[in-house]
């Protein structure tokens, strides 16, 4: 089984008061930390395409509109340890292009360099899915990686 290019390359986390969330070009992970003892009865997570929302032990840790649209019937949470709340997002729009700016709209956004690096693992991601061949998980990228980067798709192989 081959290893995913995110669990070679590592992840580009964006830090919130909660925890972290990240994206791949095809998922959101969000990780919340919550008090050591939670159980599953004390979490209520809704998972829509548009919007999520999350409370522990009746508190509100975020909810709102997502900065981009999901599968809402293939979204996931788990409790992990009782300590750590993993929610797994699938975007509909699964190009490298579609660099989400923040999680939420207007919230929890990830700073220019976050975002940066963000966009730049997105892009070695497409890399590597357009040639199965090569290993980009340790590759750097400079140059036009914005929105995807460079479209070789209409060069003759």
């Amino acid at each position: 089984m081959s290893v995913h290019f995110e669990e070679r390359s590592g992840v580009v986390p964006c830090q919130t008061p909660w925890g972290s969330w990240y994206q791949t070009m095809e998922e959101v992970f969000i990780e919340v930390n919550v008090p050591p003892g939670t159980s599953g009865k004390e979490v209520r997570c809704k998972l829509g395409s548009k919007e999520v929302e999350l409370n522990v032990k009746g508190q509100e840790i975020f909810k709102g509109k997502l900065f981009g649209t999901t599968v809402g019937d293939e979204a996931t949470w788990t409790l992990e340890d009782k300590k750590l709340i993993r929610i797994v997002l699938m975007k509909t729009n699964r190009q490298a292009g579609n660099c989400w700016a923040s999680l939420l709209e207007g919230q929890y956004a990830a700073d220019p360099w976050v975002q940066d690096q963000m966009q730049r693992k997105l892009t070695l991601e497409r890399f590597q899915r357009e040639n199965p061949g090569f290993d980009f998980s340790g590759a750097d990228i400079s140059g036009n990686f914005h929105g995807g980067g460079p479209d070789f798709s209409s060069l003759e192989k």
